[in-house]
């Protein structure tokens, strides 16, 4: 009996190990009343055979006591804040939208892209692996990857726990969109009230609003807007001279953009600001005569006041509108810490991206004949503007940790 035992305390530990849940307080617990009632026992001389049933009550109320505090604990580590997961943007966050639309220039869906992929697929997405939405969603428990809106066939558990409506190429500027044919971000709206429809059709209506108030929504654009039309090609500078005044148009766009969502139910908000611009291995080739390929501090400066606005503007959205969370996700001082301590982060190479040169090629300049580096997480980028997975995941740590405070608060 006493080996039976045990086998079956030792049963419930691996499971307890396995799921990562301590289960030495209900064990300290529940033995420490055992021993007062072995001692009560024995001062007050109960026979035996009561004495054993005793111990056999005490011990199956430990199993369960025990089982029971595993299963809690467990439920409580894959407890699931968000039902589902919203995805609105660009690159960095487009799931494989673009593979779609016949005209779109920006497209990833070859090699050596999603190389890392568990299938070492091409999917569309701007990187050798996972992208922020597929590590957030894994991380509260709603999905291993985001399907793009656009994918034929999509399910209707797809549906119900979120899709990305992101195009690479997109920016806030409509402007931005023309030059990339991507689907700009003031048109993704309009694709999530497509979204919303079908939701209703599976869930009803009452279950997919309680769906979409509840769902954790993503929103990173803004770099192509500055790339495209400031920076390296200035189409916008005629209409403003100054950075200040087409970053207040952004933002505007952007304000608008936030609005927009909260009419269709999103309160549960996420909004990332501009990386680094001037870090970007491609904007640094852009600077003729950079040959010791150094960051080009007046871009990332004008990231820096571009972010700082968008903090106090994103407050006094969130103070205007009733019931919505609003959180910035700070893209700028991870990146420019990896920069400046690579070592910290496992990286050997920060200034190129491990395709090609490294310098200049993405999307179909990125292909199947590019050479690639040996490892891919020893490089900050994969391609010259996209990230590689490894800082995907330093990243989404970061913002998995923001989100749950802000959750808590």
């Amino acid at each position: 009996k006493q080996k039976q035992k045990l086998t079956q305390y030792s049963g419930i530990q691996q499971r307890c190990n396995k799921q990562k849940v301590d289960f030495q307080i209900p064990y300290k617990f529940i033995t420490k009343h055992i021993s007062k009632l072995t001692k009560t026992q024995e001062t007050t001389n109960i026979k035996k055979k009561t004495m054993s049933t005793s111990k056999t009550i005490t011990y199956t109320l430990f199993i369960a006591t025990l089982v029971a505090s595993c299963n809690a604990a467990a439920n409580n580590t894959t407890q699931q804040h968000f039902p589902a997961i919203l995805i609105f943007g660009d690159s960095t966050v487009d799931t494989g939208n673009n593979n779609y639309p016949l005209n779109t220039i920006f497209r990833a869906t070859h090699l050596p892209y999603g190389i890392d992929l568990p299938d070492h697929k091409a999917t569309g997405r701007f990187s050798n692996g996972k992208l922020i939405p597929d590590i957030l969603a894994a991380k509260f428990n709603i999905k291993q990857f985001v399907p793009p809106f656009l994918q034929p066939n999509l399910s209707d558990q797809e549906i119900v726990t979120g899709v990305c409506f992101a195009s690479a190429g997109a920016g806030y500027d409509d402007k931005t969109s023309l030059s990339t044919q991507a689907i700009r971000v003031s048109y993704q709206p309009t694709m999530f009230r497509s979204y919303i429809a079908r939701l209703k059709s599976i869930v009803g209506d009452k279950k997919a609003i309680e769906i979409i108030n509840n769902a954790l929504v993503v929103v990173s654009a803004g770099t192509n807007d500055f790339i495209l039309n400031f920076y390296t090609i200035p189409t916008r500078r005629l209409e403003y001279p100054f950075i200040s005044g087409y970053q207040e148009f952004i933002l505007k766009r952007l304000d608008n953009f936030l609005r927009e969502l909260y009419s269709l139910g999103c309160r549960n908000i996420v909004v990332a600001g501009l990386p680094p611009i001037g870090c970007l291995p491609i904007q640094m080739t852009a600077k003729f005569r950079n040959i010791r390929r150094f960051c080009l501090e007046q871009e990332n400066k004008d990231s820096v006041t571009y972010n700082q606005i968008l903090q106090k503007q994103l407050a006094q959205t969130e103070a205007s509108l009733t019931g919505i969370k609003i959180l910035y996700a700070n893209i700028y001082d991870p990146i420019k810490d990896m920069m400046q301590k690579p070592s910290k982060y496992g990286f050997k190479e920060t200034k190129r991206g491990c395709c090609g040169t490294g310098s200049l090629e993405t999307s179909f300049m990125c292909n199947a004949l590019s050479p690639t580096c040996r490892n891919h997480s020893e490089f900050l980028f994969f391609d010259s503007i996209h990230p590689s997975e490894a800082t995907y995941n330093y990243v989404g740590d970061l913002l998995d940790k923001d989100i749950r405070n802000w959750i808590a608060a």
